[in-house]
């Protein structure tokens, strides 16, 4: 019996786990510059939890870096979702 739980737990690690590690998460937003006035929508991939808040503090430090102020994380997704942002994201696409 103990070899069959063992078995059974190896198999639901075996599983699980691609899925898992497949589970990326991405968040769309959208930034602004001043001096002259610049804004842009984009898509960057999150590490962590995939929520607003994670999605929020990670760009926020990434933007400010190249002179950016976060305006407002639109949602965040899974890769499910990417192709339909693609286009909109223009250059900004996967760039922060």
């Amino acid at each position: 019996m103990k070899r069959f739980l063992a078995y059974l737990a190896l198999a639901a690690m075996l599983v699980t786990t691609p899925a898992m590690a497949s589970a990326a998460c991405f968040a769309d937003y959208k930034a602004s510059k001043d001096n002259p006035l610049r804004l842009h929508y984009g898509v960057a991939q999150i590490s962590g939890s995939c929520s607003t808040r994670n999605a929020w503090a990670q760009l926020e430090t990434r933007l400010a870096a190249q002179g950016w102020t976060l305006r407002r994380v639109l949602s965040v997704f899974d890769e499910r979702g990417l192709d339909e942002r693609k286009r909109s994201a223009g250059s900004y696409y996967l760039r922060y």
